[in-house]
């Protein structure tokens, strides 16, 4: 989102706000129009790098925790795009450490913690208004913000593989019966073969004689 301010000179300078917080947004509007500048609103970072490039400001306040794209890659964006890209990064205090690092590595001319306020800007306008240093985080752009680059994500199984087992070694069943063919089995099947014959010779003679 962006939105203009009611100020309307042409000579007068641009300072582009991006912050997403609406009370923070309010206090630099009213220390800007203080301060004489036209004062133009982004509250998101890849937005306002298009807006950077088509307004061409002479200043840009720059929130770190911005939604879409951070301060920090945003910053060194608009440092891509050449000219002199005066920044001054903004954050809360608990991403002071992170915010001044950022500045360094954009090349922003200064690093205010939040909240902000007119006499937080008084004390480093001549900064502001000095030399714009280098950007040494233009040489890692491609590494931070890739455009082009899927990250592939591996899920990964909490239960470990079993290792595998090996086969049961099961012996072969033989489905033959053996035949006993020892002297002892002959001398138990000789008295069950006279009985038989016995039988069957009674059975024949009763059935002749009957």
């Amino acid at each position: 989102m962006v939105r203009v301010s009611e100020v309307d000179d042409s000579e007068a300078p641009t300072v582009l706000i991006v912050d997403n917080n609406q009370m923070t947004l309010h206090r630099l509007k009213q220390i800007f129009h203080q301060r004489d500048f036209l004062v133009e609103v982004c509250e998101d970072g890849d937005k306002a790098v298009d807006e950077y490039i088509r307004l061409d400001p002479e200043l840009v306040i720059l929130s770190l925790d911005i939604p879409s794209l951070d301060g920090h890659i945003a910053a060194l964006e608009m440092r891509e795009h050449g000219g002199d890209c005066r920044i001054v990064i903004t954050a809360p205090k608990r991403l002071s450490s992170i915010a001044k690092d950022a500045a360094f590595s954009a090349g922003a001319v200064a690093c205010l913690e939040k909240p902000l306020t007119s006499s937080s800007f008084d004390v480093v306008w001549n900064d502001i208004l000095g030399k714009v240093p280098d950007a040494p985080g233009l040489a890692d752009l491609d590494s931070l913000y890739p455009e082009d680059k899927i990250q592939e994500i591996v899920v990964e199984e909490d239960t470990p593989e079993l290792p595998s087992l090996p086969a049961p070694m099961i012996a072969p069943i033989s489905l033959e019966v053996p035949v006993q063919t020892d002297e002892k089995s002959k001398s138990r099947l000789i008295p069950i073969l006279i009985f038989v014959a016995v039988i069957s010779a009674s059975l024949g003679w009763y059935f002749l004689n009957s």
